[in-house]
């Protein structure tokens, strides 16, 4: 799915929409986002050696993961409840093509449980554990 079909489940919107494109497969989320180059996280982080933030990273899992609740996210906001193990181990930079692979690992009520990896050029750059809650939007 594409950005516009994207945003009709996830809240997102310019310049947070981390998210450019995702094919959902057995039960997984694959997801892609290419680092352009001027995007407001990298101003300043840092200056001549352009590094996406980790919490950046996490924030595009957590989209890619949060597209797999397709037809139950719709009108609702999805916000993170928790990050666990974390592990960042090659940074993203400009030209990159961040590739995620998502999972929801269990889900109880309205909180979502889910593990996600984000890889460049087959590269992992960074995993993690992590969950959110979906709430009405206001």
């Amino acid at each position: 799915m594409n950005r516009e079909e994207i945003k009709k489940i996830l809240p997102h919107r310019e310049p947070m929409l981390l998210v450019d494109e995702v094919v959902l497969e057995d039960g997984k989320s694959h997801g892609k986002y290419l680092v352009r180059g001027d995007e407001f996280f990298l101003q300043g982080h840092f200056p001549g050696n352009p590094v996406v933030p980790g919490v950046i990273q996490c924030e595009m899992l957590a989209q890619s993961a949060c597209v797999l609740l397709i037809g139950r996210a719709e009108g609702m906001t999805p916000l993170y409840t928790g990050l666990n193990n974390v592990k960042f181990r090659g940074q993203v930079k400009p030209g990159d093509l961040f590739e995620t692979q998502c999972e929801l690992v269990r889900s109880r009520g309205r909180f979502y449980f889910a593990k996600g990896s984000g890889f460049v050029n087959g590269r992992l750059c960074v995993a993690a554990e992590f969950s959110f809650a979906l709430v009405e939007a206001e």
